[in-house]
C-alpha cells in the first residue's frame, strides 16, 4: 500500500510539473479534453435522437453506449488513474500519515484500577482545599529547586473535572492512611511556559507546547507539607517515601504516575486520554 502511495504521488508529481513547466503540455492536455468532450457530446446527442425515434430499441442502444464507455475508459485508463490519484491520495495521505506527536515519556498505557476506589469516585464529590499563601512557594530552599514555581497556576478550576477528583482522592488517601499532607504545586500550564520550561533543559522538562497533559488540566505537580513548610527535595528520606507511596495510590485511581519514566518525575501524575496529545 506504502508503494502504491509513494508511486501514484511521483506520477502525480510529475504531471503537475510537466504541465507548469511546458505551455506545449497545457495546450495537449486542453485539446484532448476538448476533444473527449466534444465526442461524448456527439455521442450522447446520437443516444438522445435515437432515443427519441425509437423506444423498442433502448435496452440495445444502452448496452451499446456502455460498451463504447467501458472501451472508452480502458484506453484512456492512464488518465482516469491519475485523476483518482488526485481525489484518493490527500484523505489516504492524512490516514497513514497522522499520528500522535508524543514524547516518549507520554506514551498511552493501560492501569488496573482498584475498584474499591473506582466506587468512590462515583460517589462523594469532593472538594478542592483553600489556596494557600504565595510565599510559601517562593522560599529560597523551594525557589533553588523549582526557579519558576512562584508563577505557575494551582488553580484547581483550570483542571479536568475527573481528573480533579481522582488527585483530591489521592490526597486524601495519603493523608488519611499514610499521614502525609499534599498540596499541588503547578496545575494547567499555558503553551507559552511550557515551552519556556523546555528551553532549561531536559532536566526540567523534554516536553514542549501541547505535548504535556499540563496544557489540557489532565496533569499536575504536588509536593509535600512539613511543619507548614513545602517539602521538595528528593534528598529527604521522608519524602522519597511519600513519593513512593504516592505512586502507588495515584495509580491505583488511574492516574499515571512521573516516578516510572525514564526521566523520574516523582511529584507529577497525570490522566491520559484517548486522542488528547497531538490532535
Amino acid at each position: 500500500m506504502f508503494l502504491l502511495v509513494i508511486s501514484l504521488y511521483f506520477l502525480l508529481v510529475c504531471g503537475i510539473v510537466w504541465l507548469l513547466l511546458f505551455p506545449v503540455a497545457r495546450e495537449i492536455i486542453c485539446a484532448v479534453l476538448r476533444n473527449k468532450w466534444e465526442r461524448l457530446w456527439k455521442l450522447a446527442s446520437s443516444w438522445m435522437a435515437r432515443r427519441v425515434t425509437s423506444t423498442n430499441t433502448l435496452p440495445k442502444r444502452l448496452l451499446a453506449t456502455s460498451a463504447k464507455t467501458s472501451r472508452y475508459l480502458q484506453q484512456h485508463r492512464l488518465i482516469f488513474l491519475i485523476v483518482a490519484a488526485v481525489i484518493i491520495f490527500p484523505p489516504l495521505a492524512a490516514w497513514l500519515f497522522s499520528g500522535k506527536n508524543m514524547v516518549v515519556s507520554y506514551e498511552e498505557s493501560r492501569l488496573d484500577v482498584n475498584t474499591q476506589i473506582a466506587d468512590l469516585l462515583k460517589g462523594e464529590q469532593l472538594v478542592p482545599p483553600p489556596p494557600l499563601p504565595p510565599d510559601i512557594f517562593s522560599t529560597q530552599e523551594v525557589t533553588q529547586l523549582r526557579p519558576m514555581l512562584a508563577t505557575a497556576s494551582r488553580n484547581w478550576q483550570a483542571l479536568d473535572a475527573d481528573f480533579t477528583q481522582r488527585l483530591l482522592l489521592t490526597f486524601k488517601i495519603m493523608r488519611e492512611k499514610h499521614d502525609y499532607e499534599m498540596v499541588i504545586i503547578e496545575g494547567y500550564r499555558s503553551p507559552e511556559r511550557q515551552n519556556s520550561l523546555a528551553k532549561m533543559g531536559t532536566n526540567v522538562t523534554n516536553a514542549k507546547a501541547f505535548q504535556s497533559y499540563h496544557q489540557y488540566g489532565l496533569a499536575a505537580d504536588s509536593a509535600f507539607m512539613r511543619n507548614g513548610k513545602l517539602l521538595i527535595s528528593e534528598k529527604d528520606p521522608w519524602a522519597m517515601r511519600g513519593y513512593q507511596l504516592y505512586g502507588e495510590v495515584a495509580e491505583s485511581v488511574g492516574l499515571h504516575w512521573g516516578g516510572r519514566w525514564k526521566m523520574m518525575d516523582f511529584g507529577h501524575v497525570e490522566l491520559r486520554k484517548p486522542g488528547v496529545i497531538g490532535k
